[in-house]
C-alpha cells in the first residue's frame, strides 16, 4: 500500500534556477526545515554527480541519515528519486519513498510540483502512516517551497 502527498508552489523565477534550487546539494538543506517529527535537513553528501543511477546521503538534524537513488535527472523540468534507510518508529510503518520533482515555466515564473509517495510496511499500518504523512510531511514539503520562495528575495 502507498500513501502520497503533494505540495505545488509558483516561484518568481526561471525554471532553471527553481530546478538549481530543489537539486543543488549545498542549498537544499537551508530550505527543507522540516515540521513536527519530520527533521530538518542538514546536509546532503553526492556520491557521484546527479543523474539516473546516482545516489546521494541525506543527514537529518535528528542524526538519522537517509539514503536517495536518483530514477530520473532531466533539468530543468524533472527529478526523482526513491528515499530509504528511516529509522524507527518511521521504519516501521514506512518502508520507502518515492519523490517526483517536476517544473514548468509559465508567465509569472516557474511552477514546481512536488510528488512523495510513501511505501506502507503492512496493511494494516496504513491509517497511521497517512495520518503521519498528511499531517506532516505535507507541511514540510510546503514549507521547503515557501523557504525557495523566500530564498528568492522580494
Amino acid at each position: 500500500m502507498k500513501v502520497s502527498c503533494h505540495a505545488e508552489r509558483s516561484l518568481p523565477c526561471r525554471p532553471e534556477v527553481a530546478f538549481a534550487m530543489a537539486t543543488d546539494a549545498d542549498r537544499f538543506p537551508g530550505f527543507f526545515t522540516g515540521f513536527g517529527p519530520i527533521p530538518a535537513i542538514r546536509g546532503v553528501r553526492l556520491h557521484a554527480p546527479l543523474a539516473a543511477g546516482s545516489r546521494r546521503s541525506v543527514h537529518n538534524a535528528d542524526g538519522t541519515v537517509l539514503e536517495e537513488t536518483i530514477t530520473a535527472h532531466d533539468p530543468p523540468v524533472n527529478h526523482a528519486y526513491t528515499l530509504s534507510g528511516f529509522s524507527a518508529p518511521f521504519s516501521w510503518l514506512v518502508a520507502s519513498g518515492e519523490a517526483n520533482w517536476t517544473v514548468t515555466g509559465h508567465e509569472f515564473g516557474a511552477r514546481v510540483s512536488w510528488d512523495y509517495e510513501f511505501t506502507v510496511t503492512h496493511r494494516w499500518r496504513w491509517p497511521l502512516a497517512a495520518l503521519l504523512v498528511k499531517l506532516f510531511m505535507t507541511p514540510a514539503m510546503h514549507r521547503c517551497l515557501k523557504n525557495m520562495e523566500r530564498a528568492l528575495g522580494p
